[in-house]
């Protein structure tokens, strides 16, 4: 069972986890990290760069003479260990892309909302009346308090992608100063959102595309 919330905040009913959603999840921890940790690993630039022996500036004279000296013998100031010198298995570019059949994705997602459905942290807000102008209201609705929203729990707030121009405008424009609330919709949805954030507020609409979306794979 999920919670209903009005404009307001406040609960006006309950509506059914989604079959999609009721299912068992033992087994599927494995599926969850491989989607979080390809989503992860996807983000990253791969740029990271250090200079070897043969890619740092000067060195080409010898530092001093072989022997003679009482010091050890040197041939080149861009050697490892001298300061600027070139580095030694240092991290060079690379792609760090992960990859992951589509039928794992979803099995991951839908074993991700199904923990946060049966665990109660999800709630389906009507916003069938919403009309949200102030960064105030917003926090009140999710937090009952503005003050309450500064130390609460981290919260997604998720619309459908068909409400992009009219609920969706709303929820992000009130929701952008809010440092513990973040706006998405269904089509942005990754695993690691849903496993990362403690609360799941969904829009009803929101609500019954993700039902409609994985009701396939439930069976």
């Amino acid at each position: 069972m999920a919670q209903v919330i009005d404009t307001q905040g406040k609960a006006v009913r309950d509506v059914e986890t989604p079959a999609a959603f009721s299912g068992s999840t033992d087994g599927k921890a494995n599926a969850v990290f491989r989607a979080v940790f390809r989503e992860l690993a996807n983000r990253r630039s791969g740029t990271h760069k250090t200079k070897k022996r043969d890619e740092v500036r000067g060195g080409g004279k010898k530092p001093w003479k072989q022997k003679g000296t009482g010091r050890a013998r040197q041939g080149s100031t861009r050697s490892p260990q001298w300061a600027h010198g070139g580095v030694v298995f240092g991290p060079q570019p690379r792609s760090y892309v992960s990859s992951l059949n589509k039928k794992e994705r979803r099995a991951a997602m839908i074993a991700a909302l199904s923990d946060k459905y049966q665990s109660g942290g999800v709630t389906v807000l009507d916003t069938a009346s919403l009309n949200l102008t102030k960064t105030k209201a917003f926090a009140t609705l999710l937090f009952g308090s503005p003050k309450v929203a500064k130390d609460g729990a981290r919260t997604l707030v998720v619309f459908a992608t068909d409400e992009l121009a009219s609920v969706g405008t709303s929820l992000r424009r009130a929701g952008r100063n809010l440092e513990r609330v973040a706006v998405t919709h269904t089509g942005e949805l990754d695993v690691k959102d849903v496993v990362g954030y403690a609360r799941l507020v969904v829009t009803a609409a929101a609500h019954d595309a993700l039902a409609s979306k994985f009701a396939k794979e439930s069976k």
